[in-house]
């Protein structure tokens, strides 16, 4: 092999944003769905950082009809005066990566933006975008487009300059953009994750009112779905709304701190549920992966109540001390704390990594948690709080006793596996799989179809337990748990150790209808709730079984779905012979090359890695459907059941198979 000539001719420049959509994933991580969505959140945003330092009160997302988005402020406007760059400040913005008014803390104390990427990222990344702007009586209007020049993308570039359109009376921006099907694996928006995170981003703003429109549906007959979010509480209506349903609910505690330039706001509130419920922000960006502002609200707390619990000779033996895990069964807690320059761990800011910020949450909480038990009044809370977690203590020993007896039992990674479980041949952990699989019509296919060596089945006898609805002790009697435990060989709880897996890859495979999705819910919560490290190691993924298989004269081609379908038949119009569609109504139906060929099968399979995100979102969903008489859980199933819903595939290709 030859090495070649190597000179500065072989220097790629890409000018303005080209390179952003040439490594699309070096911006927004990905180019699927969430990928999809991060531009959508970078505008709003924008909007989220006017109204969180004061300057705005509404923010309307709106998804139109011809698949753009559009999201709108009345904050101060973008600036339209002319940069010392010789261009105007808005389309130096939208043009110009590390361009932005968040780098200077006069204007944003607080913002969830960190490198002023976003808004020149979603212009890259976009068909075309459009920038109103409403300052000084006047309406601005600047517009963008990425065309295609010699079979290369420019991105970004203006289309038309800035310019005065009209007057009006209103201040505030307007951007409104259609993400370019050529970069998005899809460029359907999730309605479901958008209202999910504008309720989120309306309970840390208090008083903002947010609105989101979808008007995709919209007809002469019928307006769009419009959705509005306000609470006057902020992070108590959170809390509220987490712990809506649940039982024993104590008594609310909240309060607000300032030092070293950080804010810091906290609503905790017990319950007596044997789960906790932690959510961390840092200027609004949700840190599923915590950080030091976590650790210091958990050292504060565990040092607080301990204290607590001393003065008032709650504990039977004085040198007796509450460890922090001790206090996280019941707990609702919504911890946002706001400061300048956060430094996040990973690219998807999912942990907070400034070290000073952990003395500083440290200090407040100890601070106000302090004062809100040295008033009388609150007693009963604080007696709550300890009593709960004395009983959690006095279970945790008592766990650790029988799993010492269990161990030597040897039940739990012996008898446990005897069964429907079929392991692998194999001993090389690096390349091993487990396959969970959803009943045992589609395990006798799986065990018959998989590479034997390399791949384990387990088949389920039927729905997976919820562990958010029963004790812990009653968790480690069921057998389907058990059975998954023993397969793994990491051991539970304090037990855990994940160097002892067995696998390289958990994958869940289910059916593609919604007992499958219930299934693989249910299973991602007792991952996320029993043995999270899987998760975080990425050892835990989704199987992608096809819904349909469509054949014509020995040609065949599976699709995932219905838009899927609709491309392979189109397709298969070339071909001659006559076409027949099979669709899945489970994976049971699959004989077992069908059933490798599709889903076991390394090179053709589709899997999904499972992120803490995605499990922390299953959790909550099974929480809220399986909480009766909550509020939340009508308002889901209002939804999103499909009552009244159209058979599509019957419709477009007759019959029901």
């Amino acid at each position: 092999m030859s090495a070649g000539k190597y000179t500065a001719s072989d220097i790629t420049v890409l000018k303005g944003l080209e390179h952003v959509r040439k490594r699309p994933g070096m911006y927004i991580g990905t180019t699927d769905i969430k990928g999809l969505h991060h531009i959508l959140w970078e505008i709003i945003d924008n909007g989220i950082d006017e109204a969180a330092n004061g300057y705005a009160n509404q923010i309307d997302v709106t998804l139109n009809e011809d698949g753009s988005a559009t999201v709108e402020d009345n904050g101060r406007g973008i600036p339209v005066d002319m940069h010392k760059e010789g261009v105007p400040a808005v389309q130096l913005i939208f043009t110009t990566l590390n361009a932005g008014g968040k780098f200077n803390t006069d204007n944003y104390k607080f913002s969830a933006g960190l490198h002023g990427v976003g808004a020149s990222v979603t212009n890259a990344l976009s068909e075309w975008l459009t920038v109103e702007i409403y300052r000084d009586k006047k309406i601005y209007q600047i517009d963008f487009y990425s065309p295609k020049d010699g079979g290369e993308f420019r991105s970004g570039l203006v289309k038309n300059p800035l310019r005065v359109v009209g007057k009006t009376d209103k201040r505030g921006t307007k951007v409104t953009f259609k993400p370019d099907a050529e970069v998005f694996d899809s460029v359907e928006f999730d309605a479901e994750d958008i209202t999910n995170k504008l309720r989120e981003y309306a309970f840390l703003n208090k008083g903002v009112k947010i609105t989101f429109t979808d008007n995709r549906n919209r007809t002469e007959e019928s307006e769009g779905i419009r959705t509005e979010f306000r609470y006057e509480n902020g992070l108590i209506d959170f809390v509220t709304y987490l712990n809506d349903g649940a039982e024993g609910v104590n008594k609310m505690i909240y309060f607000e701190g300032e030092g070293s330039g950080v804010r810091v706001k906290l609503a905790i509130q017990h319950n007596s549920g044997i789960y906790e419920k932690l959510y961390s922000y840092v200027n609004g960006v949700r840190t599923t992966e915590g950080g030091t502002h976590v650790t210091g609200f958990r050292t504060a707390f565990t040092r607080c109540m301990n204290d607590y619990a001393k003065s008032n000779n709650l504990l039977k033996n004085k040198d007796c001390k509450l460890e922090g895990d001790d206090f996280k069964e019941g707990l609702t807690a919504v911890l946002l704390v706001q400061m300048n320059e956060p430094q996040f761990e990973g690219q998807t800011k999912a942990k907070l990594g400034n070290q000073e910020i952990k003395s500083i949450v440290d200090g407040i909480v100890s601070e106000k948690l302090s004062a809100f038990f040295s008033l009388s009044k609150n007693k009963s809370t604080g007696d709550y709080i300890i009593k709960k977690a004395i009983e959690v203590a006095s279970i945790r020993e008592a766990s650790k006793k029988a799993a010492q007896i269990e161990r030597q039992k040897n039940t739990i990674s012996g008898t446990a596996l005897i069964g429907k479980y079929a392991s692998c041949t194999g001993k090389d952990v690096t390349v091993n799989e487990l396959f969970i699989v959803e009943g045992d019509s589609a395990g006798g296919s799986a065990k018959q179809g998989r590479d034997r060596k390399t791949q384990a089945v387990l088949p389920l006898r039927g729905k997976p337990l919820n562990v958010l609805k029963v004790k812990k002790e009653k968790i480690y009697q069921n057998e389907e748990i058990r059975t998954i435990i023993a397969a793994l060989g990491t051991g539970i709880g304090s037990n855990f150790k994940i160097e002892d897996l067995k696998f390289n890859k958990i994958i869940i495979l289910s059916d593609a209808d919604y007992d499958g999705y219930h299934i693989r819910t249910l299973l991602l919560s007792f991952f996320y709730r029993l043995m999270p490290e899987l998760i975080r190691e990425g050892k835990v993924f989704v199987g992608m079984p096809p819904l349909y298989k469509v054949e014509k004269k020995g040609k065949i081609a599976y699709a995932y779905d219905d838009e899927e379908l609709d491309k392979v038949v189109e397709e298969m119009k070339g071909v001659s012979g006559e076409m027949r569609i099979q669709r899945y109504k489970g994976l049971g139906e699959m004989n077992k090359d069908q059933l490798w060929e599709t889903t076991l099968n390394p090179r053709t399979r589709v899997l999904t890695r499972v992120t803490i995100a995605d499990a922390m979102e299953a959790d909550e969903i099974i929480d809220t459907l399986m909480t009766e008489g909550a509020e939340k859980r009508k308002e889901y199933i209002f939804r999103y059941a499909k009552f009244n819903r159209v058979d599509a595939f019957a419709m477009k290709y007759g019959g029901k198979d």
